[in-house]
């Protein structure tokens, strides 16, 4: 059994020595446990720091690419070495390692093909009282659309299967956090959170630069992965919602028609005619939505199937 511990860098030259130094060489069910990091572009010397302090794997962008791609190519990339656990770390060393062997125990014992670190958030001193009242809200919504029990969505620290891993896509770039457990409880992958320890604070988060534009950039990846995963239930509740207010006021015009004032409510009529045109094409692209979705199923279940013979053979070459 192999253990990949990968962390996606940007201009990290100065935490990753610290975030090194507390990973494991050794965790119980594993034979060999490897260190990958993904250098995203960074411009000062995290790739030598990296090689320095003895991480085995290295993957270079040559221009930043956003934590999203990042985390998806190191995923790649440690299929490729054939990891059969994932465990995805940040280089600022917010997470204690200590926890891997918590977070990985699951998985081995085929209890979750998913598994992500629950921070204590109202005991992290440096979150303040709106962003840890935006953690608790962002991570209930995804509860509610992945239909998962995922106490802190937005955490980084988390621990996968090789095959829970081979069938995870990520869409946006901003980040990867919320679109993975949506995409896993969609997928009906078994997802669970354990309590993890946090480590003081190293420097502040390059992913929150200002709460209005953390809060826009989460609203739109979870608007945009509802629209993906539930795209039937989108379109349909927004055309039914139309077409419903079409028909309440064509009703209001009736009803003045036949006390005889249907004249001075025209408007209340055209009005009505539009937006039931507008519902009803879009409880037509509800169905035609419901049948894309049914495409991406096959496209993905075919890029598995792709992806488990690719790695495969990479793998039988590498033996």
């Amino acid at each position: 059994m192999k253990l990949l511990i990968q962390i996606p860098c940007y201009n990290e030259e100065e935490s990753l020595p610290i975030t090194l130094a507390e990973l494991p060489r050794a965790v119980p069910g594993f034979d060999r446990v490897e260190w990958l990091i993904i250098n995203d572009g960074s411009t000062d010397k995290t790739a030598g720091i990296a090689k320095k302090n003895g991480v085995d794997h290295i993957v270079n962008f040559t221009k930043n690419q956003g934590l999203a791609k990042g985390f998806m190519a190191g995923l790649d990339a440690c299929l490729a070495l054939g990891a059969d656990v994932i465990v995805n770390i940040d280089a600022d060393n917010q997470y204690d390692a200590q926890d891997i062997p918590k977070l990985v125990k699951p998985i081995l014992s085929k209890e979750a093909d998913i598994v992500v670190g629950d921070r204590p958030i109202e005991s992290i001193e440096h979150f303040t009282p709106l962003k840890k009242l935006l953690q608790k809200a962002g991570s209930f919504v995804v509860r509610i659309i992945s239909n998962t029990n995922i106490q802190d969505a937005p955490s980084g620290f988390r621990a996968m299967s090789r095959e829970a891993a081979m069938r995870l896509n990520v869409f946006n770039r901003y980040t990867y956090t919320l679109e993975t457990i949506i995409q896993a409880g969609q997928k009906n992958q078994a997802i669970i959170s354990v309590p993890i320890s946090t480590n003081k604070e190293l420097r502040s988060s390059r992913l929150i630069k200002s709460i209005p534009t953390y809060i826009r950039k989460s609203i739109n990846v979870i608007i945009r992965i509802f629209v993906v995963y539930k795209a039937f239930q989108f379109f349909m509740t927004i055309g039914l919602v139309v077409f419903l207010s079409g028909i309440l006021l064509g009703m209001r015009f009736l009803y003045f028609l036949l006390i005889g004032d249907g004249a001075g409510h025209i408007q209340s009529l055209i009005l009505s005619s539009i937006l039931l045109g507008i519902g009803f094409q879009t409880m037509l692209t509800a169905f035609i939505a419901d049948l894309l979705s049914v495409n991406r199923n096959l496209i993905e279940d075919i890029q598995y199937r792709i992806k488990k013979i690719e790695y495969s053979k990479q793998n039988e070459t590498r033996n």
